[in-house]
């Protein structure tokens, strides 16, 4: 370092003072520039005044092809879908009253303002009980000790607007929708979904269609429990209708731990016992809530819907193997 010192003095007394300021270019640099902070405190100030602009579909947006991207939107899912059904499922009716609304008022008569496109109400109809129908088929077979009202609330839950919407929305339904109001209302985004659903069937047939409504339904089970789809009132009184159609004893519920009685928070475990068994154990902080709980718990366990359950099996069925006898006559 000292020797660097030696150096630039020497050099600075060889050049002169005068010489190594004059030959110095200095320049400031800043991040952003002077005027931006004002710009950027006004917009703030009139977004608060004005308030949030309006949403804009992606139609109206640069850049926008309709016809490739429903296209992209088969290509993206890896389903072929029949273009031209899969534009009509896109197409619901208030969208086909709004613009044909809308003609009339820029002074066009009846049969021009009138649109020739077809909406999606059959599409819809057909893609929604198509999916009922194998909903309700796919929960009787992963859960044969279900009942009937059981699984009636997991296919409520699955064709609900809240699930639906969601899945419509992740896979881009919302921006190729055409409805008359933007964001979709959730009504009319369910029933563009099954509108597509139903556009699958009638395209690519049934087996693409379960595997569709499987991949982007069923799957919203994963990491749910059974009574947050299921209102269960009384499950104690559900407990014993069933212990009483399985020829059971009837459960009898008994303290088995608790901590804390005295104090602001209690903590008791309730075991319900069957032929001298137990059926299943629940906590609560008072021993009505872990009896009911304890109850749940059984309900779990006898309809198969326990936490540790086995995993769905969303793999590609595999073919079987091609005995010899098969494949002489497939020669022959």
């Amino acid at each position: 370092m000292a020797a660097c010192w030696r150096l630039l003095s020497r050099t600075v007394s060889v050049l002169g003072h005068g010489q190594v300021c004059r030959s110095v270019l200095l320049s400031q640099t800043r991040e952003k520039k002077r005027w931006m902070k004002a710009y950027t405190l006004l917009m703030e100030r009139k977004r608060r005044i004005e308030g949030e602009p309006a949403p804009k579909p992606r139609s109206q947006q640069p850049n926008w092809d309709y016809h490739a991207e429903v296209e992209a939107f088969s290509a993206r899912l890896k389903e072929s879908f029949s273009v031209e059904l899969l534009k009509t499922a896109f197409v619901n009716p208030c969208y086909l009253r709004s613009e044909e609304e809308r003609r009339r008022t820029l002074g066009l008569d009846a049969e021009g303002a009138a649109l020739n496109l077809r909406d999606n109400t059959e599409l819809r109809e057909h893609g929604q009980q198509f999916t009922l129908n194998f909903l309700k088929d796919w929960c009787k077979s992963s859960f044969p000790n279900l009942p009937e009202a059981g699984v009636t609330a997991i296919v409520s839950h699955l064709t609900g607007s809240e699930v639906v919407c969601d899945v419509a929305r992740n896979l881009a339904v919302e921006e190729l929708a055409m409805a008359a109001e933007f964001p979709v209302p959730q009504d009319i985004l369910r029933g563009t979904f099954f509108a597509v659903v139903g556009a699958l069937e009638q395209s690519s047939g049934t087996e693409k269609a379960r595997l569709f409504v499987r991949d982007f339904l069923v799957t919203q089970l994963i990491g749910k429990d059974l009574f947050d789809m299921w209102r269960v009132v009384n499950p104690m009184g559900l407990l014993v209708e069933e212990l009483t159609r399985r020829g059971k004893a009837l459960p009898e519920p008994r303290l088995i731990q608790s901590a804390g009685a005295s104090t602001v928070l209690p903590l008791y475990f309730v075991g319900l016992y069957s032929d001298g068994k137990l059926l299943a154990q629940g906590p609560g902080e008072t021993l009505l809530a872990a009896e009911e709980e304890a109850a749940r718990v059984a309900l779990r366990k006898l309809f198969g819907y326990t936490e540790n359950r086995k995993p769905f099996d969303f793999s590609p069925p595999q073919e079987k193997p091609r005995t010899a006898a098969s494949r002489a006559a497939a020669s022959g």
